[in-house]
């Protein structure tokens, strides 16, 4: 069987030999090319290289003032709203900070809707990033966040740090909208040496009295 099929044509040899002579060409010319004119191709490469990276990082900067400014839309069309419930959700707090913890029957059950509104309020809150400040005590003050009502020394908390919280505050998109009225620990406060948070201290017979009992 011939596999004269298999040999290349004569068009296909002259095609091969002019891309040959086509490389051969621009390899001579390359060889013949001044050096300053190489440098001054790299150097625009360079520029336009730098250029696209400027016009990446502008988008990027635009992309994130484009949201700012989206939540602080949000956060203007709902923060009058938001300001006028927090007085709701603070009466609903107070009726269950007044509400028996022993009630049975029908007050068990007012209780327990009660607990239910509040928590479907504050879910009501969440998802529309409205977000309950209430520090517990010995967390930090921050000034941001917290108005200091009073000072009180304390033997468990240290001095400056939040040692109750009087009402809870709310922030919307990271922003203050109401400050958590809180009372600080007054300086100086905090555990002496040799002394638990508790306030432990040794019982007559040597063993450590349990301040929490």
């Amino acid at each position: 069987m011939s596999d004269t099929n298999n040999n290349p044509t004569q068009a296909e040899l002259d095609a091969i030999e002019a891309d040959a002579d086509a490389f051969l060409d621009a390899a001579d010319a390359a060889e013949g090319i001044d050096p300053s004119v190489l440098d001054q191709v790299a150097a625009e490469r360079d520029e336009w290289k730098d250029r696209a990276l400027r016009v990446a990082a502008e988008m990027e900067n635009l992309k994130r003032r484009s949201e700012t400014q989206q939540n602080d839309a949000r956060a203007f069309a709902i923060q009058r709203f938001a300001k006028d419930l927090l007085p709701v959700a603070d009466s609903l707090q107070r009726a269950l900070q007044a509400a028996p913890k022993d009630s049975e029957g029908p007050a068990a059950a007012l209780v327990a809707g009660l607990e239910l509104v509040e928590k479907a309020l504050q879910g009501a809150f969440a998802s529309n990033n409205l977000k309950q400040v209430a520090p517990g005590p010995g967390e930090a003050f921050d000034p941001h966040l917290h108005d200091a009502m009073m000072e009180q020394p304390s033997d468990t908390v240290p001095g400056g740090a939040v040692l109750q919280t009087m009402q809870a505050g709310y922030e919307l998109f990271g922003r203050t909208i109401r400050p958590a009225m809180v009372v600080v620990a007054a300086k100086g406060s905090g555990p002496k040496p040799g002394q638990t948070p508790y306030g432990d201290a040794p019982a007559a017979n040597g063993e450590a009295y349990d301040g929490k009992a």
